[in-house]
């Protein structure tokens, strides 16, 4: 028996990984996706058109940045269940608006206007019974400091030249952003608690959280 028979997880499941830079979610994504012989959807940011554009100006394509994440997201999260589910997303629709778009705003890198429009336009498509939510959203959570030494460790070179003020403002608010989200069912999981790079057993036990939280949370509709 696989472990996706094993903890009754349906074939059929999207589970969506989030979580601030540092945590792991393209290892945890990969690593569940192989235990449940599941398919990976993970975010596309070679062909991204304005992320150039967006590091040279905040300003002036942090509007055009969100809008086309929103779109390129929207679009992924419906081939998604248009295929038939059983996938595990790396970063979820949900963390554009809740984190990066307000952040852009609350900084003055957009304005009223544009920020208005954008959370106009994401609860239009997004936050309506239409839409296909996942069945779960894994919240991968840590101390700064955790967070900090990863990213020390694992980071990308400029992710590791990136002023701590900056991972210490983005911890603060994926803490207030999860602690406030309900679109889906919340798994949260800590990541001192596995070491999926040292030990690829300790997937299980994650697993079988993630199949115990699925079956109590049935009555949450897609």
């Amino acid at each position: 028996m696989n472990l996706r028979e094993k903890y009754n997880i349906p074939n059929n499941a999207v589970i969506t990984i989030a979580g601030t830079v540092g945590v792991g979610k393209s290892t945890i994504t990969t690593a569940l996706a192989d235990a449940l012989n599941f398919r990976t959807s993970f975010e596309k940011v070679d062909s991204n058109p304005y992320l150039d554009k967006f590091y040279a100006d905040f300003a002036r394509w942090s509007f055009h940045l969100q809008i086309y994440f929103l779109a390129e997201r929207f679009k992924e999260q419906k081939r998604i269940f248009e295929y038939g589910g059983g996938f595990i997303q790396d970063r979820s629709i949900y963390e554009d608006t809740g984190i990066f778009a307000k952040m852009h705003y609350e900084k003055g890198n957009m304005d009223q206007i544009d920020y208005e429009n954008y959370k106009s336009l994401f609860d239009a498509m997004v936050m309506t019974p239409y839409f296909p939510h996942p069945d779960l959203l894994i919240y991968l959570e840590g101390s700064l400091d955790d967070v900090l030494s990863r990213i020390k460790e694992r980071g990308r070179p400029m992710e590791q030249q990136t002023p701590i003020s900056y991972w210490e403002e983005m911890h603060g608010r994926y803490e207030t952003w999860i602690d406030q989200f309900n679109a889906c069912p919340v798994l949260r999981l800590n990541i001192n608690d596995y070491d999926l790079m040292g030990n690829e057993n300790s997937i299980e036990p994650i697993i079988e959280r993630i199949g115990h939280h699925l079956q109590q949370t049935k009555h949450f509709q897609r």
